[in-house]
């Protein structure tokens, strides 16, 4: 089973959207998968489900008060599951503070899971508060959304520093980079410096597919459907099936 956290603490590189497409995409490529929206936005969550809100959350099992098999919700992707967030989720940060072992919680739970999944995809906050660290804690490994625009390398750094820390404070001395996948791109010439750049910083670390700015990608959000049905021939969905492939390749 393959655990990876969707992270970067700036918000607006299309860390949900690449959540989605991956776990989607994943499916289609016969993978059992689950997805856990660890974002109090819940956007995931709205995407797979429509605005029928969960009666249980990620929210309740952060918080003991339910048990996984309760919280698992299966959206209308075949092979693909959710644990699904609500607003309630922003209060979690406060509760896991002053809990024992609340850095962790999401490990002990993902060990109680009812379903084996192939592949675990965590969506998190654009932050770096006790939610991603969470995420971070349960994860194999990390992709890193960042968009082609100037601001590229900012909050790189401190990511990296957590990622840090927590292999050496959480006893996840596993926990590698899996990739930085750069999104919004649209061939500019301030593009294709900022993805050079990127490439000059990380070398071994930046996967060869870009994910385009594309506005099927944005349309089919309200559908509760999958880009590469709604768009199959598009931009971005062509874009996130080759990027489902490399991290396959990665794994």
């Amino acid at each position: 089973m393959h655990i990876y956290a969707i992270s970067n603490q700036k918000g607006g590189v299309g860390k949900t959207t690449t959540a989605i497409n991956l776990a989607i995409g994943l499916t289609r490529q016969g993978q059992r998968v689950l997805l856990i929206d660890l974002d109090p936005q819940a956007n995931a969550t709205y995407a797979l489900i429509g605005q029928a809100e969960p009666k249980v959350t990620v929210y309740d099992l952060l918080t003991g008060s339910e048990a996984a098999a309760l919280v698992l919700v299966a959206s209308q992707q075949k092979g693909l599951d959710l644990l699904p967030a609500d607003i309630d989720l922003a209060g979690a940060e406060v509760d896991l503070l002053s809990a024992i072992g609340g850095q962790t919680r999401l490990r002990a739970v993902l060990g109680k899971l009812p379903t084996p999944y192939d592949y675990i995809i965590i969506d998190t906050p654009p932050s770096l508060g006790l939610l991603t660290i969470n995420a971070l804690a349960a994860a194999d490994a990390v992709i890193i959304p960042v968009s082609v625009s100037l601001f590229a390398l900012k909050g790189l750094a401190q990511l990296q520093d957590t990622i840090a820390r927590v292999r050496e404070g959480l006893s996840r001395p596993e926990l590698r980079i899996l990739g930085i996948l750069p999104t919004l791109y649209d061939r500019t010439k301030v593009a294709r410096e900022v993805l050079k750049t990127l490439r000059d910083h990380f070398p071994e670390q930046v996967f060869d597919t870009l994910i385009p700015k594309n506005v099927q990608v944005e349309e089919v959000y309200g559908r509760q459907g999958s880009l590469y049905d709604y768009a199959p021939r598009s931009k971005g969905a062509l874009a996130y099936q080759a990027f489902v492939k490399e991290v396959i390749a990665h794994a």
